[in-house]
């Protein structure tokens, strides 16, 4: 069955490929007359709009069918005080450091000039 759904979506996109060759080939023959462009003929427009209604609709069944997100799940298993607590955001080198009573702050960059790393 899904070999169908696949036909009809190559199928859709060559019909949706073709609509728009058709109507790049319509711009240009009207360059060459020296015509106006008002609007598209109408059968290029309905083979473009059919076609983009099999591609989608082809997608749609190759696609399979959704499946629930396991989100809740783990949600599910965490106590509501600890849900909030995220240890990727945690940051202890910020400045609210200097409001502390007891802030030194670093004399500059001569302490690392002087520190040996190796």
């Amino acid at each position: 069955m899904a070999s169908i759904y696949k036909i009809i979506l190559i199928v859709g996109f060559i019909s949706l490929f073709h609509s728009a060759f058709s109507a790049a080939q319509h711009r240009s023959y009207l360059r060459l007359t020296s015509q106006e462009f008002t609007t598209l003929p109408l059968d290029i427009v309905v083979q473009a709009v059919l076609s983009l209604f099999a591609v989608m609709w082809g997608v749609l069944n190759v696609a399979g069918n959704l499946r629930e997100i396991p989100a809740a799940a783990e949600l599910n298993q965490t106590k509501w005080e600890t849900q909030r607590n995220v240890p990727s955001f945690y940051m202890f080198n910020h400045r609210g450091r200097a409001l502390a009573y007891n802030y030194i702050p670093a004399t500059g960059k001569s302490d690392l000039e002087n520190t040996d790393f190796s």
